[in-house]
């Protein structure tokens, strides 16, 4: 199927969830926030809401360079970050518009969907069922399949895998600058929306840019009318 923007027909789309299909930054900037505080750390929602979509291992260490998130106090930090999302901010989470109207038509139109995520594998099937898509989209990448998170290709490279897509007919659905830079450095395109709170400048190697699910929805071509049998 043809996405305009893309300078070839797509078999599979990979995927992001926060920002993409639910809308979540925000969240998961306070909930950053708040596990810095409560390890002492006083960190600005301003300083760290421009870093969501990168995994833990990347926004520590560049909000602090003496934190990692394999080492203490940057592992336990992680970890409440993850908590306190899930306590605090889930369930007041909404799906973005048209997340789940776009990845039925392109399901319909027989495009493969994949998830391709930093997110925590047990927070995937949660944030997919706030979007209205847990029981469309199969195939999921997530933290645990990356050694090194977005902007890094890696969780790209494992939802290619997983997925079986032919690299030269797959691409990325993101909403962040790491998400369109992933995509880049694993030698695909990248479709990305604005939902997530980027600019457009943020965005500008994506192939294109539409304001969220909706509108990629309403931009694709009309399907081919089926003559099999006239």
């Amino acid at each position: 199927m043809r996405i305009p923007g893309l300078p070839n027909d797509i078999t599979t789309l990979l995927i992001d969830i926060d920002g993409t299909l639910v809308d979540s930054n925000d969240a998961h900037a306070h909930a950053w926030v708040d596990a810095f505080a409560e390890a002492g750390i006083d960190v600005a929602f301003t300083a760290v809401r421009p870093l969501i979509g990168m995994g833990a291992d990347r926004l520590l260490p560049t909000l602090d360079p003496t934190l990692g998130d394999r080492r203490e106090p940057g592992s336990t930090i992680s970890r409440r970050h993850g908590e306190i999302f899930s306590e605090r901010y889930l369930a007041g989470l909404q799906p973005t518009t048209g997340a789940r109207a776009l990845i039925a038509e392109l399901e319909r139109r027989g495009v493969r969907c994949a998830i391709a995520t930093s997110a925590k594998a047990e927070e995937v099937q949660s944030l997919l069922r706030i979007a209205g898509v847990a029981d469309l989209i199969e195939v999921r990448s997530s933290k645990e399949d990356a050694a090194t998170s977005k902007p890094a290709p890696d969780i790209v490279e494992a939802a290619l895998a997983k997925s079986g897509a032919d690299r030269a007919e797959a691409a990325l659905l993101g909403d962040t600058k790491f998400d369109v830079a992933a995509a880049r450095n694993a030698g695909i395109g990248a479709i990305a929306v604005r939902c997530g709170g980027s600019s457009d400048a943020d965005l500008a190697d994506a192939a294109a840019i539409y304001d969220d699910p909706a509108a990629l929805l309403a931009a694709l071509p009309a399907p081919a009318l089926d003559t099999s049998r006239r």
